[in-house]
């Protein structure tokens, strides 16, 4: 490797940062991304692998390009300097060379010999997860998302406001999760249809009532269909499906579920078709695809068609989402970090949002080019999660 370590100064020259970004955005508070959660770190140099001179240069590229969508030259960078760090007091050939270093180190690349430079995925990852300063949402942005959420109405009103308030502030496509209906369960029972079917029958504390067909493991018993009902009474009781599945599994996969090898394997086969059920079960809320035909679209026509075809396939977005469900604040999936979005190299960012009890509830985001404005819109789909949870369990917010 090229560069040199990266000085004891450095902690110093990070509070510089911070500092600069803070006069930068104003009146905003600034709050550190270092530690965003992702699917895993791709592989490339770290941070404190990079010279300063190195690293200031890569953040003026990624700041130009996430800005403008095109790649940023040697002569633009002579002509620009940091926020609040003033001029790069270097000749366009010996930024060139640090340019050349970055691309080497595989966090740039050139799309053509006489194009300036842009981040690849791997120097996107590194500058999100170690330059970027990211400042939460300004008042103005704060009040559009709520103002919206506060028409009240349906749950399925407040999610169409959500997704279409992060579209029209993130200027892409503002997207929102939630499972359909998820009633808290009161009982199972499995009902024979016949030698090898039976009905499972799921009754849910509001009343409602929902059944599956199930083929049966071979000849099974009366007794055997009564004590796997039983079973999953006892331990789905009170609890959301999701919910019960993973406990219930959790519980025979350790030996601790006291049946009998057909009961447990009728159970086996009852948590199969709800399992597939529930993958179902998502609603996904889209708005804002107009967004991602802005004018840097028309040199890469074929990208933005892949991406509008992805964007068709709800249940594999919701797929996507679904991995932001146990995280704490906004994750962030940048090109081939998610399967899906791998083709039209474009970013996710999601949040969960939770009910009163702080239950996991869904999941809210944005989709759009890898050149997202991630200090921008990393807090704001984290607040917009925030308000969601909050206005869920106020009076007169109902579901349809």
């Amino acid at each position: 490797m090229r560069f040199a370590p990266l000085l004891a100064s450095a902690a110093k020259n990070e509070r510089a940062h911070v500092a600069s970004a803070a006069e930068h955005f104003g009146e905003r508070r600034v709050c550190s991304l270092c530690a965003l959660p992702h699917i895993e770190r791709m592989h490339g140099p770290t941070l404190p692998e990079l010279s300063l001179r190195a690293r200031d240069i890569f953040r003026l590229v990624v700041e130009g390009y996430i800005e403008s969508g095109l790649p940023v030259g040697s002569r633009t960078l002579a002509g620009s300097g940091a926020a609040g760090s003033g001029t790069i007091n270097l000749s366009p050939a010996s930024i060139r060379s640090v340019l050349q270093e970055l691309q080497d180190a595989g966090l740039l690349a050139a799309p053509h010999t006489s194009a300036g430079r842009m981040p690849t995925e791997v120097g996107l990852r590194l500058f999100v997860d170690g330059i970027m300063q990211a400042a939460e949402p300004s008042a103005a942005e704060r009040q559009q998302i709520e103002r919206g959420l506060a028409a009240g109405g349906t749950i399925e009103a407040a999610l169409a406001a959500a997704s279409s308030a992060l579209s029209d502030l993130s200027a892409a496509a503002g997207v929102v999760m939630v499972p359909r209906r998820e009633p808290r369960l009161a009982q199972v029972s499995f009902v024979p249809l016949g030698p090898a079917r039976a009905l499972v029958v799921m009754v849910g504390e509001d009343g409602s009532i929902e059944n599956r067909v199930v083929d049966l493991p071979g000849a099974v018993s009366g007794s055997t269909l009564e004590q796997a009902g039983n079973y999953l009474t006892a331990r789905m009781a009170g609890r959301t499906l999701v919910d019960a599945l993973h406990a219930i599994r959790a519980e025979i996969a350790g030996g601790r579920s006291a049946l009998d090898a057909a009961s447990a394997a009728l159970v086996e086969r009852g948590l199969a078709v709800w399992s597939r059920d529930a993958a179902q079960r998502p609603v996904l809320v889209v708005r804002g695809q107009a967004n991602l035909l802005d004018e840097t679209a028309l040199t890469d026509i074929e990208r933005v068609r892949q991406l509008l075809d992805e964007l068709e396939s709800a249940e594999a977005i919701a797929g996507v989402l679904d991995a932001a469900r146990e995280a704490e604040s906004a994750r962030i999936f940048i090109g081939s970090e998610n399967r899906l979005f791998s083709l039209s190299g474009s970013s996710v960012i999601a949040a969960p949002w939770r009910d009163g009890d702080g239950r996991m509830v869904g999941v809210v985001g944005v989709i759009g080019p890898t050149r997202l404005n991630y200090a921008r819109v990393v807090p704001m789909v984290d607040f917009t999660a925030q308000s969601l949870s909050k206005i869920i369990g106020q009076d007169g917010f109902t579901r349809k």
